[in-house]
């Protein structure tokens, strides 16, 4: 599987570029005195980015820009792209640029990509464990802090798609917001008048827990997605047969790679998986000099 260059750095560009200065901030700080005491940014040097464990790689294009984000001056030559299967020896890209601002950036760059081509390379496996179906694999939001972006990134890399991306681009009424509410209808009926008093038009997703809040949400045409919350395959087929295709459905919670394909086979549109992003295994790399 090869990626093609995709849109997410572009789209959020603004925010990833916060983190990167965010994270160089962080390691940096007053100076990286190591390599001051015995680099010079008036040497250039190169390096090769090396694999050493098999697996989906995720992050070229992001290692690139955070290169090039320090210096302008880095020449960035990519051997594989994201979304490239990969396995131990293989070189992904080389890096030639001034000593010093190259091995101060070197660790940002590895985190980065280890832990996307980790997150890729389980979301790569766990869809196709459902491809044969037509159901898609979400991710959450359930991510490391200041670090959604990136990760998010991976996950489509992996052949994933993403879920919202905060709390800010959809509304996702929950089971607290519906018990604080006193019911489906009672929730539901405030957001469509809070929407439409901001002249808001996002998404609206609403969590049901059991068929009562099942036949509710019908009356409410206009919402985007009913998540079924918590279901086995059993009472998730009956909530399927209540809908009847009427609005997009997706099961959440408990989900694992053991159980999800019989959650996919019973014919709902999206399954989301926290453990994509919260506990992929980082994907071992090397920055070699050459």
């Amino acid at each position: 599987m090869i990626m093609q260059k995709n849109p997410f750095l572009k789209q959020y560009k603004a925010e990833i570029d916060v983190f990167i200065s965010s994270a160089l901030k962080e390691d940096i700080g007053s100076g990286d005195h190591t390599g001051q005491s015995c680099l010079s940014n008036l040497q250039f040097s190169k390096a090769n980015l090396i694999v050493k464990e098999s697996g989906i790689i995720a992050g070229v294009e992001l290692a690139e820009y955070i290169f090039k984000s320090k210096n302008a001056a880095f020449k960035f030559k990519s051997k594989i792209k994201d979304g490239s299967r990969v396995k131990a020896g293989d070189v992904v890209f080389t890096i030639e640029g001034p000593q010093l601002e190259l091995l101060a950036t070197e660790r940002l760059v590895l985190n980065c990509m280890q832990r996307m081509s980790g997150i890729a390379t389980l979301t790569h496996k766990t869809a196709a464990l459902i491809q044969h179906t037509k159901c898609k694999l979400l991710d959450t939001r359930k991510t490391t802090p200041n670090f959604r972006y990136p990760e998010k990134w991976a996950v489509l890399i992996g052949g994933g798609e993403n879920h919202r991306m905060g709390l800010f681009d959809m509304i996702m009424i929950k089971d607290n917001h519906i018990d604080f509410c006193g019911s489906v209808t009672a929730a539901l009926t405030k957001t469509k008048k809070y929407l439409e008093s901001q002249n808001l038009e996002i998404p609206v997703i609403i969590e049901v827990r059991n068929n009562e809040e099942i036949e509710a949400c019908l009356d409410f045409q206009w919402i985007h997605r009913i998540l079924l919350d918590n279901m086995n395959p059993e009472k998730l087929s009956e909530g399927l047969k209540i809908i009847k295709g009427r609005i997009t459905t997706e099961s959440s919670g408990n989900i694992t790679t053991q159980t999800i394909v019989s959650i996919a086979e019973t014919g709902v549109d999206y399954v989301s998986l926290g453990a994509i992003t919260h506990s992929a295994k980082n994907i071992d790399l090397s920055l070699k000099a050459i």
